[in-house]
């Protein structure tokens, strides 16, 4: 490693980062403009975060550590907690400890910052991956839990194929029965946004909220907003499209958790992808789940099947 040199973040570094990356994140290249929007225009970025590792002018090495600076919600700034989004060392350069010094320096600079955990991922808003993938990257495991970190929970990605799909009847008939109760489904309109954004910020995750806030600014259709509602409540909602842009991108979908148990979630989900195949969209995916959580046996029951699984991790760095 003697002609190793390390630095951070400069601007015009953008394009060595990104070649670097799509050679050893295979699994999950990223366009330049996807890097621009994820990390340079996060609101959270700072330059001092992206720790960089040189053989003369080839960039050798990666990671890169936030910590929040703008609330997801209110004023919490969740100020223990420290996030490393990505990570990689060209192949010609492992086993040299160049992983570890780029780790060091980023953990250094959370814990200045007065961070005590640091995680990979489980970033909101702009994380890449929801944790490390062992079966894509099994060095980048290895290398994780080589440095003292263990894993908080895992989560799987699911996908669906959309081709020949219909509402299934015992779907149809639910809908029916929950609608003859009081319950009523349908599209969102301007009229339910506050509502919905309360609802989805408060009951679940402000980074909900965010998702379809920012995925309505950014141009996506309203109608790609399912809602189930009682009354003029909203007790659930779902729609495709909120994240990145990207239109078979299932997410985010939550039930009133008081109003389980009822098959609200299953009508909601089938609404979505029926909207879905409307569109043309030939499947939908998404990233985050748990596998045995309602959630996940919903999804496994409309279909969809495990495409990937995460270990979210953590370790302490006080």
């Amino acid at each position: 490693m003697k002609s190793v040199s390390f630095r951070t973040y400069r601007p015009g570094d953008e394009a060595l980062i990104v070649e670097l990356w799509n050679q050893c994140a295979v699994c999950d290249p990223v366009a330049p403009l996807r890097f621009r929007n994820l990390v340079l225009l996060d609101a959270n970025f700072d330059p001092a975060g992206v720790r960089l590792a040189f053989d003369g002018e080839r960039l050798v090495g990666c990671v890169y550590a936030v910590r929040r600076l703008l609330p997801m919600a209110g004023n919490n700034l969740e100020p223990d907690n420290g996030w490393i989004p990505f990570f990689f060392v060209d192949s010609a350069y492992e086993r040299q400890g160049i992983g570890s010094a780029l780790l060091r320096e980023a953990e250094a600079f959370l814990r200045e910052a007065g961070r005590k955990q640091l995680f990979f991922s489980a970033y909101a808003p702009n994380y890449i991956v929801p944790g490390i993938d062992a079966a894509a990257y099994p060095k980048g495991d290895a290398f994780l839990r080589r440095n003292g970190f263990s894993t908080r929970y895992t989560a799987v990605a699911m996908d669906r194929s959309l081709v020949g799909y219909v509402v299934p009847e015992e779907v149809r008939e639910l809908k029916r029965q929950r609608i003859a109760e009081g319950y009523r489904f349908r599209t969102a309109s301007d009229a339910n946004l506050a509502d919905l954004l309360r609802f989805a910020g408060e009951r679940f995750n402000p980074d909900w909220a965010r998702a379809i806030r920012e995925g309505l600014l950014s141009g996506q259709p309203i109608d790609r907003i399912k809602l189930a509602l009682h009354g003029d409540a909203i007790v659930g909602f779902c729609l495709n499209g909120a994240y990145e842009g990207v239109p078979e991108r299932f997410g985010p979908f939550g039930v009133d958790p008081d109003r389980r148990g009822l098959g609200l979630g299953k009508i909601l989900l089938h609404e979505a992808l029926a909207s879905m195949k409307a569109q043309s969209l030939h499947g939908a995916w998404f990233l985050w789940t748990g596998e045995q959580s309602p959630a996940g046996h919903l999804y496994k029951q409309a279909g969809f099947r495990i495409t990937r699984s995460f270990d979210i991790m953590s370790k302490p760095i006080a």
